[in-house]
């Protein structure tokens, strides 16, 4: 940043996707979701920096060159639909000229007329309507690009897919016809036996709960809470205080918004950056919490049953 000053978008992220599962990235907006996304397709600013280890397989993301990614990841291993997907569209080509060229890039179907077929059938999975294939980007709404981004991203069937807000733009029937694809992707595989991964980044827990296996909340930068989707969503609840916030804030449960706002990721506090917004705060939240049990809190609540 202006004046050599550093901001850790995200700090300490440890956690895996398997094949065959869906694991829900959540939280509020600026909180580092998408610059994780970005960190792991090597996507981010050239003024920032990444540390540790992202593996697929054994290869490390972080610490491969341009030419790995660009010939061997993107696409191939981990396919992207793009947050703003309007703004990763060439505004010259048709939607159907976008598909029939990643379809000729990331498959083995060659001949024009199969690759047309092939591009079609793209744009069925992701509900993208066949009479818009040949309009240009600035001609879809947002709902449609999103559609077009999707159809996109599914065409190499990659082993892992990272979908940055893949409902945005969308109603409520084309939010549930995505979601549905996306896990059918998953479970679907390779015909090989093999099972497809899904990071799915969302603010849309109703979509989150309908297709996750997992929930994984950030805020401020760091993974707060990491647990089962059953349990995040039924009866026993989130842990954290703050991941409870985020389902007293849907219209169908309690439509209550967490008190205050976010903190500035460059004037983070040395301990709890939730503290000032938590009812369960106490002084030992200016120290930063431990993760016990997938959950990052000195307060933590405690399930029925686990009580003393």
């Amino acid at each position: 940043m202006p004046g050599g000053r550093r901001i850790a978008a995200v700090t300490d992220a440890h956690f895996d996707v398997a094949a065959g599962e869906c694991l829900a990235l959540i939280g509020e907006s600026g909180c580092g979701k998408s610059v994780l996304a970005s960190a792991l397709l090597g996507l981010l600013p050239a003024n920032a920096q990444a540390a540790g280890e992202a593996r697929i397989g054994d290869l490390d993301l972080l610490a491969a060159d341009e030419r790995t990614l660009a010939r061997t990841v993107r696409g191939r291993l981990i396919g992207l639909i793009p947050q703003s997907p309007a703004a990763h569209l060439t505004p010259v080509r048709t939607v159907r000229s976008h598909l029939e060229e990643t379809v000729a890039a990331l498959t083995r179907t060659r001949g024009r007329a199969v690759v047309r077929v092939a591009a079609e059938t793209a744009a069925e999975r992701a509900a993208f309507p066949m009479d818009h294939l040949d309009r240009h980007p600035h001609e879809l709404s947002g709902g449609l690009a999103q559609r077009a981004a999707t159809a996109l991203a599914l065409v190499g069937d990659a082993p892992l897919l990272l979908a940055d807000e893949p409902t945005t733009g969308l109603d409520r029937d084309l939010v549930d016809h995505t979601v549905d694809e996306l896990r059918r992707h998953v479970d679907a595989g390779d015909g090989e036996g093999t099972r497809r991964a899904l990071l799915m980044i969302t603010h849309d827990l109703t979509a989150a709960e309908r297709i996750a296996d997992r929930v994984a909340v950030m805020y401020a930068g760091r993974i707060v809470e990491l647990t089962d989707a059953e349990t995040f969503f039924g009866a026993p609840g989130p842990r954290h205080p703050y991941s409870r916030g985020l389902l007293q804030a849907l219209p169908e449960r309690a439509f209550t918004a967490i008190p205050g706002m976010p903190p500035e990721l460059g004037d983070l506090p040395d301990g709890c950056a939730f503290a000032p917004r938590c009812e369960r705060a106490s002084e030992a939240c200016a120290t930063l919490p431990p993760t016990a049990a997938g959950t990052a809190c000195h307060h933590p609540h405690v399930r029925e049953g686990i009580r003393a």
